[in-house]
């Protein structure tokens, strides 16, 4: 019995070393790849009272009244974040975000050194800046070979959450080409997604593969709670070369751009339009003079590939399009009545603005909005008469910044009580400028009244 217990004990003991030498060692990379990344801290603009009344508008309504009540005087806005260095002659990427509306920016090195830096180009819908400082000889970081990384594989991150410069955080690769919502429905980031700990001041480091090269940059994360709960997304080193020797060069990013309104295909979808399976983009909307138009791209037709790339999703095409060059041509696949079809399109310049993208001419009104009809099970349901339900809020429009979101449904703007579409288009035809506006709508049953102002 006792040669036994100890032939169990001997066993575990073993079994355990072994599972430990398999665990990676970070130490050497760290020590390697730490005097590369660096802190960030900005001075930026007083928050606008503009600004006030959208961040308000993304407050949960029961915390709204002690966020007006305790409405402070406009002060200068202070973020923080990281970055690392990509060339020796003082050349720093970080996020987009970190920077934005910054009118002071210091750079922190890992021996304590302070640098004034500048913006030399700064990029929105990839969330990507590229900072300048004057020093030399600095340590660098590399670019991985984005086509190695895979899922599952062990990542690193280095930044200063909550301003604790040079934290390490250690996890795995959960997915790649994560598609995330945004307020605009913009959509160029292919994100990669982690389990690795990021909280606010990670935004902009650096994450690592085992060689200690650069796979992606921390972004954002998803939490309830503001803190680290096991969701992290980066932007992959695919994104990031393109926009890096963009803003390298011209200070800005040039995308491609095809013209189109998609959706996803379901299988009921891929059934009605004789598809072999639930694939690809279905087209919903083009837009008139686009590169979509001239190649005679129609609304029902479904792009299943584009520019020898299989599309499998219809998030999978902003990702495509955005990365190629104004004025290439491409080859695309589409299925049209039940049948492939090839064309060739020559892409466009994303240079009508930045919010001008794949799933824009949403038709959004003065108000920002792309309404819904209530169906009468719906009106039964939410006990009302009338009433038109929200199903996009455009960024930075007037309903954004009064605080309205998808799903409300409006039922009285002004004086004007609202009972369907039509009557919603004659209020908001007739509605005055610059003049505060009474609006009152439903959220989850429960009614609600904010004021709305128009400013075209």
């Amino acid at each position: 019995m006792l040669n036994r217990v100890f032939f169990i004990t001997c066993f575990f003991t073993i079994a355990v070393s072994s599972a430990s030498a398999n665990l990676p060692d970070f130490t050497q990379l760290v020590e390697k790849a730490a005097p590369a990344v660096v802190k960030i801290n900005t001075v930026g603009k007083a928050v606008s009272q503009k600004e006030q009344s959208r961040r308000q508008g993304q407050t949960p309504d029961m915390f709204r009244d002690l966020f007006e009540q305790r409405r402070r005087p406009s002060q200068p806005s202070r973020t923080m974040g990281s970055g690392f260095v990509i060339s020796a002659d003082g050349y720093i990427l970080t996020n987009h975000h970190v920077v934005d509306n910054a009118d002071e920016i210091e750079v922190q090195l890992a021996d304590r050194s302070q640098y004034s830096a500048t913006v030399i180009g700064s990029d929105r819908l990839s969330d990507l800046a590229l900072l300048k400082i004057e020093a030399d000889n600095l340590p660098t970081l590399d670019f991985a070979d984005p086509d190695n990384l895979k899922v599952g594989a062990w990542v690193l991150a280095i930044g200063s959450p909550f301003g604790l410069d040079y934290s390490v955080t250690a996890g795995i690769v959960s997915a790649i080409g994560r598609s995330l919502p945004t307020a605009d429905s913009t959509n160029y980031v292919p994100f990669i997604q982690t389990d690795v700990a990021i909280n606010p001041g990670n935004s902009g480091g650096p994450l690592f593969n085992l060689d200690g090269e650069v796979v992606g940059i921390n972004s954002q994360i998803y939490s309830r709670s503001g803190g680290s709960i096991g969701l992290s997304f980066a932007i992959p080193v695919s994104v990031a070369n393109n926009v890096v020797k963009q803003l390298k060069s011209n200070g800005k990013v040039q995308r491609g751009w095809l013209g189109v309104g998609i959706q996803s295909v379901n299988k009921k979808l891929a059934e009605a339009l004789d598809l072999p399976g639930p694939q690809g983009a279905l087209v919903t909307a083009v837009v008139p003079d686009s590169p979509a138009e001239k190649s005679d791209i129609k609304p029902g037709d479904v792009i299943v590939s584009f520019d020898a790339q299989s599309i499998l999703d219809s998030e999978d095409l902003p990702h495509i399009v955005g990365l190629i060059t104004p004025g290439e041509e491409v080859k695309v696949e589409i299925f049209r009545e039940g049948r492939r079809k090839k064309m060739l399109v020559e892409i466009g310049a994303l240079d009508r603005g930045e919010d001008d993208v794949e799933t824009a001419n949403d038709g959004s009104d003065r108000l920002g909005l792309l309404i819904e009809e209530l169906s009468e099970d719906e009106l039964r349901s939410l006990r009302l008469r009338g009433g038109v339900k929200v199903a996009r809020v455009s960024a930075e429009s007037p309903s954004e910044i009064a605080g309205l979101i998808e799903d409300d449904v409006i039922v009285q703007l002004g004086y004007s009580r609202i009972d369907d579409g039509k009557g919603y288009e004659r209020v908001i035809d007739g509605l005055p400028n610059d003049t505060p506006i009474p609006i009152r709508f439903y959220r989850r049953g429960q009614a609600i009244f904010r004021t709305i102002q128009l400013n075209d």
